[in-house]
């Protein structure tokens, strides 16, 4: 059921004035480019996630700058609604299949994926961390933030120093969204 409101979620997402003021208080124009960038339900999950951090109590602003830019690298190339629905699927049942779907490569310096227009999108998916960081460089993101863009889909690790603590609250919030 969860998966059923996520799905119907991502058709329906919509910004709202509050919305855009969250933006204008945290992000500096060049990361609201970045921001915009996204596809709509990116945009929605990621005001979620920060909206689920802030509910938390944090107010750090690289990491709530990294909540909102998390996702930035999916902009890449589109990534289809299926393709998404399905990898989540595939995470949890078959993780070889998706492993062998997201084979390929993207070459920056000419915006290009080395792989079949079928399977973009789940090259997308799988280097998006990469990618989003490498954007939010240009957009002047602090290398905290970077760094929690970066490595966000990683595996949790032990909470041992404040990036660490950063990162999982990141991780728990995108969870649930």
């Amino acid at each position: 059921m969860y998966r059923f409101r996520q799905f119907f979620g991502a058709l329906t997402a919509r910004i709202n004035d509050r919305d855009e003021q969250v933006l204008a208080r945290l992000l500096t124009p060049p990361q609201v480019a970045l921001f915009r960038r996204m596809a709509r339900n990116d945009q929605r999950h990621s005001l979620n996630v920060c909206a689920t951090l802030r509910q938390a109590g944090y107010e750090d602003p690289a990491l709530l700058t990294a909540a909102l830019l998390h996702d930035a690298g999916k902009a890449a190339g589109h990534i289809r609604l299926w393709q998404r629905a399905l990898s989540v699927l595939l995470r949890r049942w078959a993780p070889k299949l998706l492993h062998w779907l997201e084979r390929g490569t993207w070459h920056a310096s000419t915006s290009f994926f080395k792989a079949p227009w079928w399977r973009r999108g789940f090259v997308v998916n799988r280097l998006h961390p990469r990618l989003g960081a490498r954007w939010a460089v240009e957009a002047g993101c602090s290398p905290t933030t970077l760094d929690l863009i970066r490595r966000h889909e990683g595996p949790i690790q032990q909470t041992k120093t404040d990036q660490d603590w950063r990162l999982a609250a990141l991780q728990r919030a995108d969870g649930v969204n």
